[in-house]
């Protein structure tokens, strides 16, 4: 409309005056929230290039979007390209009614421009329609409640579409372009305010929170001092997880591959994050009222197995884990979680340095019958143990079964004298102080022993090790065995022709947090034919164990370790093999639970490649 009266450029500039207020007003509140939040200790803005790459791909190409649900990712991603691709249009929509329009379909870039965008406000339109059937009709469950403001959005954002289609159809200076114009501009100033007010709020939010969002996956941030005893309540929030709070998109995305969720547990990762928000709208960033209680559920947050498929599956950048380990420290450090399982855990830790409770003599007892070697610094690997393979009698086979292979593939080795837990399932419940016990003391040992490189049968200790250990000025060398088995395959046996199919169970310790896949399949592959079940890879379901949950009482709704047997007996493998003692424990747990028929045979990598090797001849004492 170029022709427009001063009656119409008043009524314009009064609605989009209005309109613009109203939508700063709730933007200025959600921006002071954040900024009054305290300053995010571990936050740098180092290293650019990786966060360069990272919004590219998630925000500019929408890569995490569309791949993680490909279908309505690709809905979400043109409703977004549309968007930008009507920027310049929009701007120029306003600008015509005072006569500044600077994009006209008479000129080859006008013509051309106006053109591209009404292929995207088609694809915009079927888009929106296809999410509004999927959010109101089809509705799936981990969508929870559904808001009748996302109605009133994709309602306004069809008539945006379809108005601007409508408004080239028309001759311009027409009645119906007239008509047009005015229903857009409307539509317009209606939708700017609805966004500040709605989950809407991502789409300004959402590049920022995935640019600024912390390194590394799940890594859980270091506390900043004696004073801080973790998200215990409103002034222990930061910048960082204020904005990832108000960031949320509320798709549901972490709810559909949550175990714990889809177990019937209390816990929904998305309603830890929401919690979180209405926590800040109604207390604000400084306030001293807790965080747990009536926003949050203390009882679902010690429900998580840390498994990370949260955070995997967040396509505007937000890391729960962080926050629910965040929350659990607040509770765990000012005393506030009681757990009679959780309570034992700790004293098994300090009092004997490992989680299971045994004497450290009985470490001591199985390395001596094993003949296990002493790591003396000449050694090309440091053999960790961990709780598991000092304790667990099927932790120890798989110990014994790596260190044959390792012998077999000319690979040299030695075992520490003493060595305590990592201190993962206490880092997991947010008990800092047990950790820093075990962590230090281990260091100690490690370096008085001379340590160089380190591999372990489990990935909750390598990533413990590598990555948590830093923390406390410990930077040690350490790989999963699936690694180092793979590195060294060709030394390994093979077996041709006919052989066993196993099913193989991706660890998250070992999959999300380390994105190791193909190297335990390569290593199971050397001896049998490998198959995957449902969800594998990086939608791997976790076998319940981690967060602590191994050692905490009884879960509530269906056992998350029997839902995963059940997937992975349905296979019809013969074996299901693992790369984690915690999977094979909860796994094995879970097949004598389940009765029936005879059970698969349950299996690490090591051991499988330990079955194809020649007898040993005895060893002489």
């Amino acid at each position: 409309m170029t022709d427009a009266s001063w009656a119409e450029r008043a009524a314009v500039a009064v609605l989009m005056a209005v309109s613009l207020a109203i939508t700063w007003r709730r933007v200025r509140a959600v921006v002071e929230t954040i900024r009054g939040s305290r300053e995010t200790p571990d936050f740098e803005i180092a290293a650019l290039g990786p966060r360069i790459r990272r919004f590219l791909w998630e925000v500019v190409l929408q890569g995490k979007v569309i791949r993680e649900r490909p279908l309505a990712g690709l809905a979400h991603a043109f409703v977004f390209w549309g968007f930008c691709a009507f920027a310049l249009v929009t701007v120029n929509h306003i600008a015509s009614a005072f006569g500044g329009r600077f994009l006209r379909p008479s000129g080859a870039f006008g013509h051309f421009y106006f053109g591209f965008v009404a292929v995207w406000a088609v694809l915009v339109a079927v888009s929106i329609a296809g999410l509004f059937v999927r959010r109101f009709l089809v509705r799936p469950k981990w969508l929870g409640k559904v808001s009748p403001e996302s109605g009133i959005i994709a309602g306004l954002i069809f008539l945006l579409m379809v108005t601007y289609l409508t408004g080239l159809w028309f001759a311009e200076g027409s009645v119906g372009e007239r008509v047009s114009w005015w229903l857009h501009t409307l539509a317009l100033f209606a939708f700017l305010p609805m966004i500040p007010h709605t989950k809407h709020l991502h789409l300004a939010l959402s590049p920022v929170t995935v640019f600024l969002k912390r390194a590394g996956f799940s890594r859980i941030p270091p506390l900043s001092g004696d004073e801080d005893f973790g998200l215990d309540t409103g002034k222990d929030v930061t910048r960082i997880d204020a904005l990832q709070a108000f960031s949320c998109v509320e798709c549901g995305r972490c709810s559909e591959h949550c175990p714990a969720y889809n177990t019937g547990k209390i816990l929904n990762p998305k309603e830890i994050i929401l919690g979180l928000r209405d926590y800040l709208k109604e207390h604000g960033p400084a306030a001293e009222a807790p965080l747990v209680g009536v926003h949050i559920s203390e009882e679902a947050l010690f429900q998580c197995t840390s498994c990370g498929a949260c955070e995997f599956q967040c396509p505007v950048g937000i890391q729960h884990l962080p926050m629910i380990v965040g929350l659990r420290r607040g509770a765990v450090n000012t005393g506030k979680w009681e757990d009679d399982f959780g309570t034992k855990l700790f004293l098994n830790l300090e009092r004997n340095g490992n989680a299971l409770g045994f004497a450290p003599s009985d470490r001591q007892k199985f390395i001596e019958k094993a003949a296990l070697p002493i790591y003396d610094g000449t050694q090309e690997y440091c053999l960790w143990l961990g709780c598991m393979g000092s304790y667990d009698p099927q932790g120890r086979e798989i110990v014994l079964a790596l260190a044959r292979v390792l012998r077999h593939a000319g690979v040299t080795f030695g075992v520490l004298r003493k060595e305590k837990c990592t201190g993962d399932p206490a880092r997991r419940l947010g008990n800092d102080l047990a950790v820093g016990n075990v962590a230090e003391a281990n260091i100690e040992t490690l370096r008085a022993a001379g340590v160089g490189k380190m591999v372990s049968i489990c990935p909750h200790c390598v990533r413990t090790i590598g990555e948590d250990w830093r923390e406390y000025g410990a930077a040690f060398q350490i790989e999963h065995h699936s690694e180092l088995l793979a590195r060294i395959a060709e030394r390994l046996p093979q077996i041709a022709g006919a052989r066993e199919s196993v099913v193989f169970h991706d660890p998250c310790y070992l999959g999300r947090y380390r994105n190791i896949y193909d190297e335990p399949r390569a290593v199971a592959g050397r001896t049998s034919d490998v198959i995957d079940p449902g969800r594998s890879r990086e939608r791997s379901f976790c076998c319940g164990a981690g967060g602590g949950q191994m050692f905490l009482g009884e879960e509530k709704g269906k056992r998350i370790n029997l839902e995963r047997v059940e997937e992975l007996v349905a296979t019809g493998a013969g074996t299901i093999g693992t790369a984690c003692p915690f999977c094979q424990t909860m796994f094995r747990d879970a097949l004598g639970a389940a009765g029936g028929a005879a059970p698969p045979r349950l299996l690490d990598i090591a051991q499988l490649v330990a079955a194809a090797l020649p007898e040993e001849p005895a060893q002489t004492a």
